[in-house]
Parts: structure tokens; sequence; C-alpha cells
């Protein structure tokens, strides 16, 4: 079956050969793009879907979440916003509760996360472990997430449990437990941070999950300047989140990965992407991060939500980019190109067939997976025009609606 969607009033590609496209058409072959160009020249199809006049742009692609999770801090975020500082001992209180809950309700639960991504226009998402911190249930969290996520992330290394000893804990994430989540994981991840894991340990975790075949990345420089960036430069990650305070030279070495790649082909060898969290910068009251001067140094920009219960309960992508354009100096075009192309840089997904047989997203462009957010205004503009308005018209995700 192929689907006609017509009467597009302005489709965001984030194609690199052509950005925007007026008065536009696109056709589904089932899970695949298979022609875009001008409504008027339009080929038949097997049915036909009046877009109205609306606008569409890629499905969101978020590239940073925390889905495996139960239990409710609502008490420490009313601390944090009575004044308290926020560390990252509240993780302690969410492992706790993931621990406790059976396989069955942390599926539901999570399924029920992605369903709310889903309805505001996510497409494709990672989602990580972390909430388990033993052998037993990060295993089960990974196994979990494999069956909900398009892609998951190993993240033994997200704090050490109360009254382990971090470097004993550091060779469990290294070798026990990095073996038992293997078969369901693509990525790893460290928190590399003060009151978490050292650039010691964390470049040895890094190291061992990069010999098991894993690609990498790192929580870094979300609380403080610290090593996190350089750490993700050294061992040519494929993203840095947070990174929320930056020296010159971490936005410099950022830059420098970037030295080899066509921006306007997305030839090339792909660098480190600077993955910025706003809804967790407003959430924890640290400074957004500096999405303005990264762009304008060469790097490449993602937005994603880090939903997770302690510090950005939330997977409205929209609020990520509503928030990049009124506070974060991005214009439309820059934040939405960040919350999809973007994404799909810091996970390889942005171009091609991959090693999985999956189809590129982040891009409307012939050949790619057809995921599309249809939203019910003229113009993705509206998306910082009207803050906070929902929006969303119409998913489409690999080539089925899904709303």
């Amino acid at each position: 079956m192929s689907t006609l969607i017509t009467n597009i009033a302005e489709l965001m590609t984030q194609d690199l050969k052509r950005r925007v496209l007026k008065d536009a058409a696109v056709v589904i072959e089932g899970d695949r793009i298979s022609w875009i160009g001008a409504a008027a020249d339009a080929p038949a199809a097997d049915d036909a879907v009046d877009a109205g006049g609306r606008a569409m742009l890629p499905g969101w692609v978020d590239s940073h979440t925390h889905l495996l999770f139960a239990g409710d801090r609502t008490a420490e975020f009313e601390a944090r916003m009575a004044g308290e500082s926020y560390s990252a001992g509240g993780i302690a209180v969410t492992m706790n509760a993931t621990r406790a809950t059976s396989d069955f309700d942390l599926t539901r639960l999570a399924l029920g996360r992605v369903a709310e991504a889903v309805s505001q226009g996510t497409t494709y998402l990672e989602t990580k472990t972390g909430y388990g911190l033993d052998v037993e249930h990060e295993a089960r969290s990974a196994r979990i997430a494999s069956t909900v996520a398009d892609q998951v992330t190993y993240l033994g290394a997200h704090l050490v449990p109360a009254g382990e000893d971090p470097d004993a804990y550091t060779e469990l994430v290294c070798g026990p437990m990095l073996a038992a989540v293997l078969p369901f994981v693509r990525w790893a991840d460290v928190f590399c941070e003060e009151g978490a894991f050292t650039v010691e340990q964390s470049r040895k975790v890094l190291l061992a999950c990069r010999d098991a075949g894993l690609g990498l990345r790192v929580h870094g420089n979300q609380l403080g300047e610290g090593p996190g960036v350089q750490l993700a430069v050294e061992l040519e990650a494929a993203s840095v989140d947070h990174v929320n305070y930056l020296a010159d030279r971490d936005v410099e070495a950022l830059a420098g990965t970037w030295a080899g790649w066509d921006a306007g082909t997305g030839s090339g060898r792909r660098g480190t992407v600077a993955t910025c969290l706003p809804a967790c910068d407003l959430s924890t009251r640290q400074p957004l991060a500096p999405a303005r001067k990264l762009l304008d140094a060469g790097v490449q920009v993602a937005l994603a939500s880090n939903c997770n219960p302690g510090t950005s309960y939330t997977s409205s992508m929209a609020f990520c980019v509503t928030t990049a354009v009124l506070q974060m100096g991005l214009s439309v075009h820059e934040a939405v190109r960040a919350a999809t192309y973007g994404g799909a840089l810091a996970l390889h997904k942005d171009k091609g067939i991959d090693v999985d047989g999956e189809r590129a997203v982040g891009s409307i462009a012939v050949g790619h997976r057809a995921d599309f957010h249809v939203l019910n205004a003229p113009s993705a503009t509206h998306l910082a025009y009207r803050p906070g308005m929902p929006l969303t018209y119409a998913v489409w995700r690999a080539g089925k609606r899904e709303r």
C-alpha cells in the first residue's frame, strides 16, 4: 500500500539538500518515504490524506531518556524548587523503587511513557538502564528496555550504590554487569561528574564497553566544569550530554571533532554531538546549556527530553524546542533540526540503512523511515509562537499512523 499525504503548507524536511518545501506532498510505501515534492506534481497512490494546509516535520528523535523506572520523587522536586541544590543522590530512591517493581509493571509503566512521547510527535527514542545498579536488575532493565525503545544504552555507571566500594563497583560495571546486559544494548554511558564517577573510573568503564563492541556516550559537565567533555572527545563518543558548564577549550575540542564532516551533505566522519537537555536544566535550576555558542563554533547539537523521575519528568520534545528558541538563542529551524536530525546524528541514525537493517530517521528524504509529525498550525514557528499549546495533529511512525 502507498499513501499520499498532500496539502502540506510547510514541509520541514531537514534533508540537507532542501530544508523547507511549501505546498508540498509526501508518498509513503510501507515503512519508508518513496517520494517528496510539490503537491501539484504528486504521483498517484493507493490512499490519500489531506493535511489541510498544516505543517509537517520529521518525528522528534529523543536521543536521551531514562524510561525504565518506578516510584515518585515529587518531594525532591518540591525541595529543589524551595532552594535546595541538585545532587545525584535521588537516583538511589528510584533504584529502590525500581528493584521492587515487577517485570510486568515496569514494562507497563515504560510503555505508557513511550505512548505519551509518541502522542506528542516523538517517533524514535533511546532509553537507558541505570536504576537497577546490580547485575540482576541492570540485566532486567536492559531486557525490558529493548522491548519498548528503539535503542538502549547501558548506564550501570549511573551512581555508586550506598555502601558499595566505588572501585569494586566500577569493576562490576566493567565485568559481570556488562556481560549480562550486552545482548540487549547498543550503547554505553557513564555519569562522569563529582559525586558519581571520577574521570579515571569513567574512562575504565567506557574502554571496557568499547572493547565489548558498544558505542559510547557520556553524561558530562552538568553540575560544573569537569572532565566529561574532554573524555568524550578523547574516546570519540557519539555524544556528550548535559554540557551546561563549558570552558572555551571544551567548545573548541567538540568543534574539532566535526572538522572533517561536511554539514552541507552530511558526509565525512561524524564527531561528538553536544546534547542539550533544557527541561532538565530548568528543573535543576542549572544554567541552560550554551547551544548558541556551540552551534556558532561548528558543533552539531541535539535536543532531548532526558525524561526521568528526578530532574526532567517530561517527554515533551516540543517543550524542549520552545525553550531552545525562547531562552537559548536558537532559531525555530535550528531548534527543530536539533530535535530531529541532531538526535539522529547522536544515535548514528542519520543516513542510509544501518547494520541492523534500520532506515535513517530525523529527516524527510526518499528511502528514510516514514516518521512524521503534523502540527495543527501552518508552520513550525507556532511551536515557539504559541508556547505550551497542544499542536500535535497527526503522527506517523514507520509508515503507520499513530495518531
